[in-house]
């Protein structure tokens, strides 16, 4: 298990922000999925800075003072992208994942001025009470890859989600293996409960964008 100072572990992906600051974003060597920069997740943060969300030149800006909760966050970029934005974020993931949260948090400490940042441990399927009330917003970038991890997502999004709560998914629609019958049963259990809205591209960031990387926008139904 990677210790916090164990650098030799580390490789930086820097994303840059609009305002010409860089989130500095350390990613495991070695490891399991959740310890990589996915593009994904990169779209999914540069989205949090478009135009619709914010603009500081006409005073818009919807992440400000905005209690977020990312999902399955990894190395936490998108937490992090939205923090720096204003955002009272706490990013989640599983136990060997928050070294590295913590590590990413520390590292990136000093572009958060009005926003904050905790890591904390979340299982899917299982008690949410210290993330309630339900959050303005849910961020999950590529979250939907293992089979048997669909039901407790669904159930998570089910028991965090308030009927103001927008859940921002950002995934890359992948066409082998198991992948395309897991985004089916995802979005067939998903779609009992809420509406989903896909997001064109041209509202989402002009560069950071991809035919094959899809952002929904995702509520109850009520």
């Amino acid at each position: 298990m990677a210790t916090e100072d164990d650098q030799n572990n580390y490789f930086v992906r820097e994303i840059e922000k609009n305002d010409g600051s860089t989130l500095k974003v350390k990613q495991c060597y070695m490891g399991d999925v959740g310890c990589v920069v996915w593009d994904a997740a990169i779209v999914l943060a540069k989205y949090l800075e478009t135009k619709q969300f914010y603009e500081p030149s006409a005073g818009v800006n919807m992440w400000a003072d905005r209690r977020v909760v990312e999902l399955g966050a990894g190395t936490g970029a998108v937490g992090l992208m939205a923090a720096t934005l204003g955002a009272q974020v706490t990013v989640t993931d599983l136990e060997d994942l928050q070294t590295l949260l913590r590590v990413n948090i520390k590292e990136n400490q000093t572009l958060i001025s009005s926003g904050s940042i905790t890591a904390k441990v979340l299982q899917w399927g299982e008690d949410v009470s210290d993330f309630l009330p339900p959050p303005h917003y849910v961020l999950m970038a590529d979250c939907i890859y293992y089979e048997q991890s669909i039901a407790p997502l669904v159930e998570t999004l089910k028991l965090l989600a308030g009927p103001e709560t927008c859940i921002i998914c950002c995934y890359e629609q992948r066409t082998e293996g198991v992948n395309p019958k897991v985004e089916r049963q995802f979005f067939e259990l998903l779609e009992q409960s809420f509406n989903c809205e896909e997001i064109p591209s041209s509202k989402q960031d002009p560069e950071f964008s991809s035919p094959d990387i899809h952002i929904l926008h995702i509520r109850r139904k009520v």
